[in-house]
This record gives structure tokens, sequence and C-alpha cells, in this order.
């Protein structure tokens, strides 16, 4: 079995997870709502900053601080999707036909078993990785400006004077320097 190593050092994560089947549910309106939901219950007893985020259809992309020797991002994902799940299926939005393997470990039908992490290492890697969560609308080719995609925290990011409301479009961003994390 392979050796799925998380990190136990740093604060501030780079996380993707990505739906069941690649379903494109988060970006529905109950998608959103429940996402937005289960984050703020979980958020509650199990604190963190939501540094950026960026939602498409079958995947996500955030980047979180953490507490002070607290790392157990894990436990956080793991409630986070639970609720989310529970919520949804209450909604009967269920996918048919379940794998026998998910069935039998009591997994939902909505998210991957597992995500990618990734510590953000320094500044510069900070950057890079609030580029890569900025710019995924653009490089999945979901618009031709990345401010023009409304689920990012990009928006908040230009009010800042992070960047500018030009940064990112279709002539720019088609390389391979964001294909780090996919």
């Amino acid at each position: 079995m392979s050796n799925y190593r998380r990190s136990h050092e740093g604060r501030t994560f780079f996380f993707t997870l990505v739906t069941y089947r690649r379903r494109p549910i988060l970006t529905t309106a109950l998608g959103r709502k429940l996402l937005r939901q289960a984050i703020a219950t979980i958020r509650k007893d199990h604190t963190f900053r939501i540094i950026a985020l960026v939602l498409l259809p079958d995947h996500l992309h955030t980047i979180w601080e953490l507490p002070r020797h607290d790392v157990d991002y894990s436990t956080r994902w793991s409630l986070i999707k639970a609720n989310f799940s529970r919520e949804w299926n209450k909604n009967h939005q269920t996918i048919p036909n379940q794998s026998q393997s998910r069935i039998s470990r009591g997994e939902s039908d909505i998210w991957q078993r597992r995500f990618y992490e990734h510590t953000c290492r320094d500044e510069q890697d900070l950057k890079r990785c609030l580029d890569y969560v900025h710019v995924n609308p653009l490089k999945h080719q979901l618009v031709q400006q990345v401010i023009d995609w409304p689920w990012s925290s990009f928006h908040r990011f230009v009010k800042q004077g992070e960047y500018p409301p030009t940064w990112g479009n279709a002539t720019h961003w088609y390389g391979d320097e964001f294909n780090h994390f996919e």
C-alpha cells in the first residue's frame, strides 16, 4: 500500500479536493451553499484562516493558515466533507452506481477519497500557490480573464491591491508553469 505522507510542519497549506467521478456540483447554488455552511460549522471548533479559494465545478483549490502548533488539516477536511455529504444527501442528490468498495467503507459518493496537500515553504512558494489558485478557472478554459470567474478569492485580492483587475488573461497563462499541482 502506498505511504501517503502528510506534512506536520508549517502553518500554511495549499489543498486540492475533487468530487467523486468529477461530478460538477460545487458551483451549483446548492453546492456553494452547503460548502460554505460546512466550512463555517467546522471552523467553530477547528479554527483556520482561508487565505485563498477558488471553486470550480468539480474541484476546489484553497490555501489555509492553521493555528500555531495545530496542523491537523486532515480532521478538518474529513469533517467538512462529511458535513457537506450529509447535507447534500438530505437533498436527495445522490450519485447512482457507487462502487462496492466505497459502500463497504462507508464512504460518500460526493468526494474522492484523498486530497492533495502542499506545505507553503516561504513567501515565494505562497505567491506561486496564490497565483495557481487564482489562474485555475482560466487554466480550465472556463473564462478568458481571471476576473470573470465569480467563485474566487481573486476579487478580494484585487480589492486589497494585491493583483490588478487585469491580471490573468488567456493570452498569457496557457503555459506549463501552472501545472505543478495536477
